[in-house]
């Protein structure tokens, strides 16, 4: 039989169970039909109306062992799903929400300074096992990082809050809003997302925007931005432990803004980008 099989290309399981067969088998995986769909229909439809956070196992528990004003249903739960998909009655799966159809066909870089400003974070790794984070944020017209936080937790709501007035107040003065709205470009983090946050930058004078899902060339500037940090500021340097990279990150961010050539700013630093503007202006 082996050689048989092989040559036919079947399981040899499969034809030991068909030849083993009673010839009165009958499959019963076959389901019953349903004598009346749109009853069953309207009855799926009611239970979900009663219960909209039941998925469509639940609501085949429902209409099988509870039934809807008295009809039970005996009817497999993949039945109930084909229902429900057609229908659009599924619920996401935890922690899934729909697929943006937005797509980047911009550019990130703006002509002038104050009108778009971008933001991201990173993680830097000590030899002692300690990791910090970092969010910044950064002109996409002078390249300037006008604000960052840092912490060996994570970047929370309330960090990013921080980073945005630091950030105001680096250009507009203490105590001061941007006078006109400034585009404030993330991704779809958490902490940038959270409704405080996206408030907070609202009376800050600030407009939050947020990139397509799947998308981090949407933010390209931000991601290079961190590129060129790690390679040039952060691999280069000894990283003992995390209080180490705290106190150096200010020299790196600073040494970044005063000195940095950029290929997009003429190879200019961005401060002397932004004393070339002053000038010209």
């Amino acid at each position: 039989m082996r050689a048989v099989c092989s040559v036919l290309g079947v399981s040899r399981s499969h034809v030991t169970t068909r030849l083993r067969r009673p010839a009165n088998w009958i499959d019963a995986r076959k389901a019953q039909p349903v004598a009346d769909d749109e009853q069953l229909i309207s009855d799926l439809i009611t239970a979900i109306r009663d219960r909209a956070s039941y998925g469509y196992r639940r609501i085949w528990a429902v209409l099988r062992h509870q039934g809807v004003d008295g009809r039970k249903y005996q009817i497999n739960h993949k039945r109930v799903y084909r229902i429900m998909r057609d229908r659009h009655l599924l619920l996401y799966r935890h922690g899934a929400r729909p697929v943006s159809r937005r797509r980047h066909e911009g550019k990130v870089a703006v002509g002038t300074s104050n009108t778009r400003w971008c933001s991201d974070g990173f993680e830097l790794s000590c030899d002692n096992g300690e990791r910090v984070r970092v969010a910044f944020a950064l002109d996409c017209c002078d390249r300037e990082v006008m604000s960052w936080v840092a912490t060996t937790k994570g970047i929370d709501a309330l960090l990013v809050g921080d980073l945005m007035m630091q950030a105001v107040e680096a250009r507009f003065g203490p105590g001061q809003t941007a006078a006109q709205p400034v585009e404030w470009l993330s991704d779809n983090g958490s902490c940038y997302t959270a409704a405080n946050t996206r408030q907070f930058a609202r009376m800050l004078g600030l407009k939050p925007v947020t990139t397509p899902v799947v998308s981090p060339q949407s933010n390209g500037m931000a991601e290079s931005f961190v590129k060129t940090f790690k390679r040039d500021y952060a691999r280069l340097a000894e990283r003992p432990d995390s209080q180490s990279v705290m106190a150096a990150l200010k020299q790196w961010f600073e040494h970044y803004n005063e000195s940095h050539p950029h290929s997009a700013l003429q190879y200019l630093s961005p401060r002397q980008f932004r004393e070339q503007q002053r000038l010209n202006n």
